[in-house]
């Protein structure tokens, strides 16, 4: 299904990036994941990824940075943002920098499956 589309996960919790890449890859994505937001952003820089997931709030730069950071690197990159803080000024701020979603946990996986999904369609298109 993902066949060649770049994927990066971004969460401070290893255990969140471990699982959605054992899931993604069995989708068939290209994934790679990351705890350290920071070492991610140098990732994207030296090859694009189609695809960004990424918690909000992390130490040293949260979801918002990378988002901004993602669209100075790959403006065609989609980018969904997952967070357990939500607030509407985030989601609107968010959503006015350009994020695809963005998703309040605890959602189910076949929720962010269904918005990875819907991003990949969108590759290629403008949006």
């Amino acid at each position: 299904m993902g066949s060649n589309v770049r994927l990066m996960v971004i969460d401070d919790e290893p255990i969140v990036g471990k699982r959605l890449k054992q899931v993604f890859e069995k989708m068939g994505f290209e994934v790679e994941a990351y705890t350290n937001p920071r070492i991610a952003i140098e990732a994207m820089g030296r090859k694009p990824f189609d695809i960004v997931v990424t918690d909000l709030k992390m130490e040293d730069m949260d979801g918002m940075d990378v988002l901004t950071k993602t669209r100075q690197i790959n403006p065609d990159a989609k980018v969904i943002i997952i967070t357990g803080y939500a607030q509407p000024e985030t989601a609107s701020e968010a959503f006015r920098e350009g994020v695809f979603d963005f998703m309040v946990k605890p959602f189910k996986l076949d929720e962010l499956k269904n918005t990875v999904c819907k991003a990949m369609k969108t590759i290629g298109n403008s949006s």
